[in-house]
């Protein structure tokens, strides 16, 4: 069965990524940080006071790999691996989303953001994944060992990215033949277990790419539509804030699920991370708790990617909703949990060690 495309409108921010040469660029104009924001950080990461990373190792952290031999009631469930990994069960469509099992978020595995808490499960223990989706080549989101392991242990995998990633996951292994590449606006239809339909449209986010600082924008980098017959979920990968996430609710919504990043964000480069008060700012604009569901924070609580203390996102994105009175769906990491719609969810983890 498929799923009906929505319509676009004429004039709109939803279209194909416009390039400059060989480099992309971001919906509306962006500023990337160089030389001269890395002079202004460079101080205060000497002098930062906040805690960075836990004092003591977080978890062990486990994911019961039997509760995946059934399917979820509800027919939605999500297990949050940290930072932006998961494994998204939508409707008999298995999604495993920006996996990095990998050690540290570094080109080097022996220097770089460390991870503050071990893998919940092997990746020998995952179920069947139908669909692996990339948001973009950042080692925080395609991890290269992660990637050669997948690409043996789950053979069978669709591979869904944006543009010119696919040539980086043919390096560490999957075999071309299963790599979709998705410009924004572009769709691939996904059939699971008993004939059920998953689209995956590719959309713009306020972002930028490169595994090296001399390589910059030659790859796409995307957030998600994933709609089911029952259910639709936006996966909102890194970006910071911008217009077009009105449009991306008016006209791929309404959601029952909106994950937003909170991490990793700073002043200073707020047009590409948008941070617990962006956040709040794109789920207004995607019509909150009516057209966006219940909101997700992602992108934080696994590595130290900023400047700011690694509980302060989900600290300040909690207080925000509840100011707001907002439905906030926080989970356990590495726990499978069920969507339930319209009832909220917020696993306080992150205190234990406070």
């Amino acid at each position: 069965m498929s799923v009906a495309e929505p319509e676009v409108a004429a004039t709109t921010f939803l279209k194909p990524a416009e390039r400059s040469g060989r480099k992309f660029l971001n919906p509306v104009p962006t500023a990337l940080g160089g030389l001269r924001i890395a002079l202004k950080v460079l101080p205060q990461m000497l002098f930062n006071t906040a805690e960075r990373e836990p004092k003591q190792p977080l978890g062990p952290f486990h994911t019961d790999s039997t509760v995946y031999s059934a399917p979820p009631s509800t027919g939605l469930r999500v297990t949050w691996f940290g930072h932006s990994s998961m494994l998204l069960e939508i409707d008999g469509v298995r999604v495993l989303v920006d996996p990095v099992w990998d050690k540290r978020a570094s080109p080097m595995n022996w220097i770089g953001p460390k991870r503050f808490f071990a893998p919940t499960i092997e990746l020998e223990r995952l179920p069947q994944i139908d669909v692996v989706l990339v948001s973009h080549d950042h080692y925080d989101h395609l991890g290269q060992q992660t990637v050669r392991r997948l690409a043996k242990l789950q053979p069978s995998a669709r591979w869904i990215t944006p543009l010119r990633v696919g040539p980086i996951l043919e390096r560490f292994g999957v075999s071309a033949s299963r790599v979709s590449e998705l410009d924004w606006t572009g769709t691939v239809e996904i059939t699971g277990t008993d004939g059920a339909a998953l689209a995956i449209t590719a959309l713009p986010s306020r972002h930028f790419s490169g595994r090296s600082m001399f390589r910059r924008m030659e790859t796409l980098w995307a957030s998600f539509a994933l709609r089911s017959a029952r259910h639709n979920v936006y996966y909102g990968a890194d970006s910071g804030a911008w217009p077009g996430l009105a449009e991306i609710g008016a006209t791929y919504g309404p959601f029952d699920l909106t994950m937003l990043e909170i991490g990793a964000y700073n002043e200073m480069w707020k047009q590409i991370h948008m941070g617990p008060e962006g956040a709040a700012q794109a789920y207004r604009a995607m019509k909150g708790p009516r057209g966006a569901g219940l909101l997700m924070p992602i992108h934080w609580g696994l590595f130290d990617l900023a400047l700011h203390g690694w509980r302060e996102p989900i600290e300040r994105m909690t207080a925000i909703a509840e100011a707001e009175g907002w439905q906030l769906w926080s989970p356990h990491p590495g726990m499978p949990t069920e969507v339930v719609h319209g009832q909220a969810l917020r696993s306080t983890w992150w205190k234990r060690e406070a």
